[in-house]
């Protein structure tokens, strides 16, 4: 005696939904990933890179300027307030102004840039346009440009942050 079973509609079989799933999936899986790198900017990716290139031994001049001066400076975070006091071996600076480049590690549209304007012979005074927090790369420059101070730091920083320019001198 023979037994016919029926058999179902191919939508019915679970083995085919089990072979489309793996398809089915990375298609889904390739078109978002295509929408999101269609939508997001990479800012991280340079086209110029060979001029950034050629510019890095102009940096390490301004470094060794900055050594050759002996500038120390101190620089305190005091909610938005921030003061630098910047000191040479011939004593407190006398500049007009100072720029302090904030940029973050990897957001490029979260870089500030602070201005400070002189209050007497080495300390200077400017203010954030809002609060900052986080790990932050940090450039300190002068009027002419011909000298920096850079680090790292973590802001806010209750203890403010201490630059030596021979730490960083080597580039």
């Amino acid at each position: 005696m023979t037994t016919e079973t029926q058999i179902g509609p191919w939508y019915r079989q679970p083995w085919f939904w089990f072979l489309v799933m793996f398809p089915a999936a990375s298609i889904v899986y390739c078109a978002i990933a295509i929408t999101i790198s269609l939508n997001m900017d990479n800012s991280l990716v340079t086209d110029d890179w060979s001029k950034q290139g050629r510019g890095i031994n102009m940096s390490i001049a301004r470094d060794e300027k900055a050594a050759d001066l002996g500038m120390e400076a101190q620089i305190d975070f005091n909610q938005r307030d921030v003061t630098i006091h910047l000191n040479t071996v011939d004593g407190p600076a006398n500049f007009p102004y100072l720029v302090l480049n904030l940029f973050h590690p990897t957001l490029s549209n979260q870089d500030r840039t602070v201005q400070f304007n002189q209050l007497a012979p080495g300390i200077f005074a400017g203010k954030l346009h809002e609060d900052i927090e986080g790990r932050w790369y940090y450039d300190l420059r002068g009027p002419a440009n011909e000298w920096r101070l850079k680090g790292e730091t973590r802001l806010p920083s209750e203890s403010g942050i201490t630059v030596k320019a021979a730490e960083y001198a080597q580039g």
